[in-house]
């Protein structure tokens, strides 16, 4: 089978490293793919957003099937545009619509279908420039702290946290008025502070039924502690210890079964990831966030414990019969430490020459902003998140002694990571 995957991170990086393990397929390409992925399979120079080059690809190529890595296709419709186009509705597109991607592409959308279907999440109100006024009395009339978030998409740094009623209004007015985020917060929502323990859920669904991932959780802070700006993600860890089988028997009666039920009574076509961005507030999980495709980098540490042909479970989902398969996962625990550009989430220099990663065995490099230089056969930096180091063990204390022996190993000018993760666990 020849496959076309789309998006060039760590997430992606991971997702061709398994479809590579499957005796079916027959070709990949990643567009645009990065450094690591260029061992995998062929990158090919396109946007994952510049729809009409891709179908040209698809044809030209003989893609049997698209894979979506990111959330930003998925969220301006290219399943969509396949299913609108003759030439292209047969060849099956492994991410949901673009109804089904609001779940991520609109923070009040999501709010709002949680509400429908008693899914339990933060109180909320969302605001905008014709009502800004009453968000500033909505917050000086509530306890803090608070939480914003932008609407939209904002590379997973739209969410705020405020501890204070003036922080949270002047966050409001720069988020609307000043488009911190551009158009992601023309909308804001404010919700509720829920004080807990965050963990990510994953199911794949093929709109009918859906099978239960290894749950993981990230670390979103660039600073330890949990403390800083926001980032794409740090590292994660898998299994998450606290999720336990009463724990997560709640997480499919109350959330994941609820989900999948409301997308099909509003008629909303669903195939491929649900992440369940998760809190547990004394026992109870409460829903933080929906995103319509595998995390990053949660994907580095739950696709290598996942035993299953990630190809052959992709084309249950586009037949319709992923009821028939059963998920089996590895016990062992992985964790995965993302090293990171000096000045990462804010502003950070690429092309800087990456050392020391081909030689390391006890772990697996997801390669992330990154990019081969063909004149001097090096491999540069060409983003703020660099590569995700995954290591096994039978312990989490093993797993990530594992990774941070492989971290210190690979060097680039201004290298950073977040040397306690996992520390709450």
């Amino acid at each position: 089978m020849n496959v076309l995957l789309l998006g060039s991170g760590g997430r992606e990086h991971a997702i061709a490293w398994k479809l590579a393990q499957s005796p079916i397929l027959r070709k990949l390409f990643i567009a645009p793919g990065n450094a690591g992925t260029s061992g995998i399979g062929q990158n090919v120079a396109l946007s994952p957003v510049d729809f009409g080059k891709i179908k040209a690809f698809v044809l030209d190529n003989k893609i049997q099937m698209v894979v979506v890595g990111p959330e930003d296709p998925l969220v301006k419709g290219i399943h969509d545009f396949f299913l609108a186009d003759p030439s292209l509705r047969n060849i099956p597109v492994i991410g949901p619509q673009s109804k089904g991607a609001l779940l991520e592409g609109s923070k009040e959308f999501a709010k709002e279908f949680m509400k429908r279907h008693g899914i339990p999440t933060a109180f909320h109100q969302s605001f905008n420039i014709l009502n800004i006024s009453d968000g500033f009395d909505y917050i000086n009339g509530s306890n803090p702290p608070f939480v914003l978030k932008a609407d939209g998409l904002a590379a997973g740094k739209g969410v705020v946290i405020c501890s204070t009623a003036e922080e949270a209004t002047k966050e409001l007015n720069e988020m609307i008025l000043m488009e911190k985020f551009g158009a992601a917060s023309k909308n804001v929502v404010v919700e509720e502070f829920l004080t807990g323990t965050e963990l990510s859920a994953f199911v794949i669904t093929d709109g009918i039924t859906y099978k239960i991932l290894p749950e993981a959780k990230d670390y979103k802070k660039i600073g330890e502690g949990d403390t800083g700006p926001n980032t794409g993600g740090m590292g994660s860890v898998s299994p998450v210890p606290f999720a336990d089988k009463s724990f997560m028997e709640k997480v499919e009666t109350r959330i994941i079964q609820p989900t999948i039920n409301g997308l099909q009574k509003e008629n909303i076509e669903y195939s491929g990831f649900i992440f369940f961005g998760l809190i547990d507030v004394q026992g109870d999980p409460f829903v933080i966030e929906y995103n319509c495709r595998l995390g990053d980098p949660e994907a580095e540490s739950i696709l290598p414990r996942i035993n299953n042909d990630l190809l052959e479970l992709f084309i249950a989902i586009a037949e319709k019969r992923l009821a028939g398969e059963t998920i089996t996962v590895n016990p062992d625990f992985m964790a995965t430490v993302m090293l990171v550009s000096r000045g990462y989430p804010d502003k950070y220099e690429k092309g800087k020459v990456i050392t020391g990663e081909a030689g390391i065995d006890e772990s697996l490099i997801f390669y992330a902003g990154t990019i081969f230089d063909p004149v001097s056969g090096s491999i540069l930096t060409n983003g703020g998140r660099v590569i995700a180091v995954t290591s096994s063990g039978s312990s989490l204390k093993e797993a990530l002694s594992k990774s941070y022996l492989s971290a210190g190993k690979i060097r680039f000018e201004g290298k950073n990571y977040r040397n306690d993760i996992g520390f709450d666990l």
